[in-house]
């Protein structure tokens, strides 16, 4: 994970993407409203693990952990697994579910095995033939990261199909402030999870968004997540 904006004299925010997004998407969304701030950016492409997230936190000495989706997910069990993971606060954009997974997460598994069969080509062409308009974004994003990840996708996706979230237990463990964003329209990031999440920890508030906002300017995202830290504090 590297630096992307801002300067390593001051505060940072290390920001987890995706499965199978990128370090540009996190960029996009987030150096903005972090800069707005005084606070740089660190990011990755995925898949960014425990590991990952130890060495960064370990070189830049973040103010700020966060991530999108699972992404999130790793953050918040991060910063549960012990009181030396103790940043200034979470940035959880997008949960995707919380404890076990489930049927959501079973999509990345079907996805996997879509992508096997057919190729990525034919499965992106299928998703995004059955996308909403307000969902086009999402899809633009899967076919610009996807392709990257090479033969490795698949099994990235699967593995992203058997990790379990964060349980309310962990998040009721988590003592700093948490923003936490969603998008009340996502059917593959239940706003319902967040929501969750919210009221599971102990110093968290909730921002709401569109799908459609966030197609219209990716900062939406970042703009959200770090609205609700602020009113965590």
């Amino acid at each position: 994970m590297q630096l992307l904006h801002g300067s390593t004299r001051g505060p940072v925010a290390v920001v987890i993407p995706g499965t199978a997004s990128t370090a540009d998407f996190v960029g996009r969304a987030f150096a903005a409203p972090l800069a707005a701030l005084g606070i740089g950016l660190v990011s990755g492409d995925a898949p960014t693990g425990p590991a990952a997230l130890e060495e960064a936190v370990a070189r830049y000495r973040p103010v700020l952990v966060g991530g999108v989706s699972i992404g999130a997910h790793l953050a918040v069990r991060w910063s549960a697994s012990g009181p030396e993971h103790r940043p200034d606060g979470l940035l959880l954009a997008m949960p995707a579910w919380t404890g076990p997974p489930g049927p959501v997460a079973a999509a990345s598994r079907v996805a996997a095995d879509e992508i096997d069969r057919d190729g990525v080509r034919p499965v992106l062409d299928r998703i995004r033939a059955g996308a909403s308009p307000q969902a086009a974004w999402v899809v633009e994003e899967l076919t610009t990261a996807w392709p990257l990840l090479g033969p490795d996708l698949s099994a990235t996706l699967r593995a992203t199909s058997t990790s379990p979230g964060p349980s309310l237990a962990e998040l009721s463990t988590v003592t700093v402030p948490c923003g936490v964003a969603v998008l009340r329209d996502d059917p593959l990031h239940p706003a319902a999870v967040g929501r969750e999440w919210a009221a599971a920890a102990s110093r968290a508030a909730l921002v709401e968004t569109r799908l459609a906002a966030v197609g219209r300017d990716r900062e939406a995202l970042g703009r959200a997540a770090v609205l609700a830290w602020l009113r965590a504090r």
